[in-house]
């Protein structure tokens, strides 16, 4: 098998509900048309400079494809797993994801992880302004008000796992949609068991003591170095409550919430 036939079968993906019923046979036509299109680009040598042109082309051998390193986890917002991969197959709506994985545990795998999902939006952590070009979405069916259901988070948890291992992706970069966009989205919503994640490795948690918070503790500056924008300090805020808070999202940082701040810094 040559080079192009090796990186195509990487490019190639499966539909778990497809196997049985194939009620997206047109979009997966779409979507092989598209991956083959891709295929071809990655044939081409590198294009000569227009401005210094070389003599001849020459193309390095030592390469691959390039790897993601952040998880983004999202809630649908939806009522149901078919009414999201309906809305991630129709190319208006201009959104989609890696996976998505329904409230039965059933896994979705919708885009090959080495393509650019639409999934991030306006966002930013840290200094990454373009979270799609080095994330995996993955979506939890799940209306924003209800429960997450243990089949579906065992099948998440399965599935990070096999994420993290094949990626090297490391602990604190697993994070939520809202994390990324603190002004525009509240998912995964505050049932979300962070927790649970971080304590099988998938993002960070608070340890159970915490110390004192020093005498000028610039909480800004501290939700900054975690990676949260904080051009707008009161959705930063309220953003991180929502994540290691859960129970409180109101703006204000109360001293047990700086106290878990305090000690988040130690794991970034």
């Amino acid at each position: 098998m040559n080079r192009i036939l090796i990186i195509f079968s990487m490019l190639s993906f499966s539909i778990l509900a497809c196997t049985v019923t194939k009620p997206y046979g047109s979009t997966n036509k779409t979507y092989k048309k598209q991956a083959k299109e891709l295929v071809r680009s990655l044939q081409e040598l590198p294009a000569l400079s227009a401005n210094n042109p070389a003599p001849y082309q020459v193309a390095t051998t030592n390469f691959n494809l390039r790897k993601p390193n952040y998880v983004i986890i999202h809630h649908t917002a939806q009522n149901a797993c078919e009414q999201t991969l309906k809305t991630f197959t129709i190319p208006k709506t201009e959104v989609s994801a890696h996976y998505v994985i329904c409230k039965d545990g059933t896994v979705h795998h919708m885009l090959n992880d080495y393509f650019r999902a639409w999934h991030g939006g306006m966002a930013k952590w840290g200094t990454i302004t373009d979270i799609n070009s080095v994330s995996l979405g993955i979506e939890l069916d799940n209306n924003g008000t209800e429960e997450f259901a243990e089949s579906q988070l065992n099948s998440l948890m399965l599935l990070l796992a096999g994420l993290k291992k094949s990626y090297n992706i490391p602990n604190s970069n697993f994070i939520g949609h809202s994390d990324i966009a603190p002004t525009r989205k509240q998912d995964p919503s505050v049932k979300f068991p962070w927790k649970k994640l971080a304590d099988n490795g998938f993002g960070n948690w608070y340890d159970v003591l915490l110390d004192t918070v020093p005498a000028g503790f610039n909480h800004l500056q501290a939700l900054k170095i975690i990676g949260y924008d904080v051009k707008d300090s009161t959705a930063a805020k309220i953003a991180f409550k929502r994540h290691f808070i859960q129970t409180d999202v109101s703006p204000e940082l109360t001293v047990n919430d700086k106290a878990i701040l305090n000690n988040l810094l130690k794991k970034y």
